[in-house]
């Protein structure tokens, strides 16, 4: 029998709640919890690639690093180095909390994780209108300070009222390195961790070189891509909400647990999803059946073996 092949991007709150610090521990917990509803997936046949965000851990990243350099004069990295240290540090943590949570339900897999480049325009528009969200959220007295002392964009939050987050560049990602070693080892029964944070983004100079870009690319995009490049049949973003809502928090909101191409495209062009939230969630869905995938699935973790949670979609609607 031939198994199924799923993506599942796993949202920041996968490892660090909003109201968290960040600790180790804290990390941990979050990690485990998560790892434990996909047993689940497992159990019904799937093999597994996971990828996850790390907004709030690279902007931990590279507080650090302003902290290093202020301190003990210490060189501090570049973004592109920032992503990739969170990318190794955030996979080591799912992949040890993966290994207990598969000996505990007594399932026999092996856990691999790749730290994953990925390709962008350097040329693209994004880099001239930063609206990727990293590290914490400031109080916007604190967010005006470290923007006049470091230069760095905020924008409002739209989940705290005095919220503010610090802004990068958010390019479309075009290409995953190593997509067919991440495919094929996946297809062989290894769950894979791969294009953690959106992946390491990086673009083709003049000399075809591999050069570091300073941004960080949408962990949902990037995710959607890598499960279109490697033919795989399902893609899942887990998220904090069981349901895709239409007019979220306004008198006209309603759940939707199904959804075809052509009234998902309509709701989007309606701005009948939130844009600085689900919309780009909404557009990685869309981008994997647009290609080839056969399923999209926005849903929270703890509901995956619940089918009536979840929103479903596809490119016409299913019997």
């Amino acid at each position: 029998m031939n198994k199924k092949l799923a993506v599942l991007a796993l949202g920041g709150n996968a490892l660090l709640r909003s109201n968290q610090r960040g600790t180790i521990e804290e990390q941990e917990q979050a990690s485990e919890d998560t790892m434990r509803n996909l047993i689940y997936l497992l159990r019904e046949g799937y093999e597994l690639i996971i990828t996850h965000g790390n907004g709030p851990q690279v902007g931990n990243i590279m507080m650090q690093n302003d902290a290093g350099q202020i301190m003990y004069d210490l060189p501090a990295m570049p973004l592109d180095v920032c992503v990739a240290d969170s990318q190794g540090s955030i996979a080591y943590i799912i992949e040890r909390q993966l290994r207990n949570v598969l000996r505990d339900a007594g399932i026999q897999k092996d856990v691999m994780s790749i730290i994953t480049e990925v390709m962008v325009d350097i040329n693209d528009p994004a880099f001239k209108n930063p609206t990727k969200a990293i590290g914490k959220i400031y109080p916007k007295v604190e967010a005006d300070k470290l923007a006049a002392e470091k230069g760095w964009i905020f924008k409002k939050s739209p989940k705290v009222d005095d919220g503010w987050r610090r802004v990068v560049a958010s390019p479309t990602p075009l290409d995953i390195f190593n997509k067919e070693v991440i495919g094929s080892i996946a297809r062989g029964g290894t769950i894979v961790i791969a294009a953690g944070g959106g992946g390491i983004p990086v673009y083709i100079d003049e000399k075809n070189h591999v050069r570091p870009a300073e941004a960080v690319i949408d962990k949902d995009l990037a995710s959607a891509l890598l499960a279109s490049q490697i033919g795989a049949d399902e893609f899942y973003i887990l998220t904090d909400v069981p349901y895709v809502f239409i007019d979220f928090k306004q008198p006209t909101e309603r759940k939707v647990e199904f959804l075809n191409k052509k009234d998902t495209d309509q709701y989007l062009a309606d701005g009948k999803f939130g844009e600085g939230d689900m919309a780009p969630k909404i557009k990685a869905c869309l981008s994997f059946i647009e290609k080839g995938g056969r399923k999209s699935v926005i849903t929270e973790a703890t509901k995956l073996e619940d089918k009536k949670y979840g929103t479903k979609i596809t490119m016409e609607y299913e019997d």
